[in-house]
């Protein structure tokens, strides 16, 4: 199994334990992700250090205040590096509103055009922003490979599947209350489907309430490959295969 969105400078424990104990379980690859210059230091540095891990660098909507050409430019540099696999994650929150609707935007629209450019595919995040987020995403990012972190648009899965859009599903997916992420998670076409955990958070059940880590991926694996009606080998394949096309695994 990997994980497609973790946030190991965010975890508690040092990078050569999570990876540890993602391997012993039987995930092979996570993708750790920059959200803005210290961080995305720190995820290069980890898949420089693990062969197991790769990044995705950019400035998250949280992180976009004051956006600038420079800013793009500390994105553009980080992205050649061998290990960045993405741009990302960028979007929109409109939920938080930890800067201002404008930068974020700012930031979103020159984040995608320089995915574009590079030809690398883009990660984004978004909440409470959808009808933005999605009107954006059809304007600047048609000829883009997109990835939809922490997926949390069910009632956009058609659309979603018209576009292309992998959906990336997180252990808020296994909650009790998650019945239209758990039908989105059965009918989104194979080739679109994928998993993570978005280490530390969202930690899914059984261990719901802790801290979350890539080895925790594998206990969403196992309710999506339930929801779906597939062996966990099956799944694994499935999620594998198309994290291999998306971040050269």
């Amino acid at each position: 199994m990997v994980d497609t969105h973790c946030h190991l400078d965010s975890c508690d424990p040092p990078d050569a334990e999570l990876v540890g104990r993602a391997r012993g379980i039987g995930v092979s690859r996570m993708a750790t992700v920059g959200t803005n210059g210290p961080s995305i230091e720190r995820a290069l540095a980890a898949a420089r250090e693990h062969e197991e891990v790769v990044a995705i660098v950019g400035r998250h909507p949280h992180h976009s205040e004051g956006f600038t050409e420079d800013s793009l430019q500390e994105i553009e540099l980080a992205a050649q590096d061998p290990w960045a696999r993405a741009i990302g994650e960028t979007g929109l929150d409109f939920f938080r509103d930890r800067a201002p609707r404008e930068d974020q935007i700012r930031a979103f629209e020159a984040q995608l055009a320089l995915a574009g450019r590079l030809g690398l595919p883009v990660v984004i995040h978004t909440r409470a922003a959808e009808e933005d987020t999605f009107a954006i995403l059809a304007e600047h990012a048609a000829d883009t490979e997109v990835v939809l972190h922490c997926f949390s648009a069910p009632e956009r899965l058609n659309e979603c599947v018209e576009r292309g859009y992998l959906c990336s599903f997180a252990g808020n997916v296994t909650y009790r209350n998650a019945d239209a992420l758990q039908r989105a998670a059965a009918e989104v076409p194979e080739h679109l489907l994928l998993l993570e955990t978005d280490s530390p958070y969202l930690a899914p059940v059984p261990v719901r309430g802790k801290p979350n880590e890539p080895a925790n991926v594998t206990h969403t694996a196992e309710l999506v490959a339930d929801l779906r009606g597939l062996g966990y080998g099956a799944l694994e394949a499935i999620v594998e295969r198309n994290a291999a096309r998306i971040f050269g695994w």
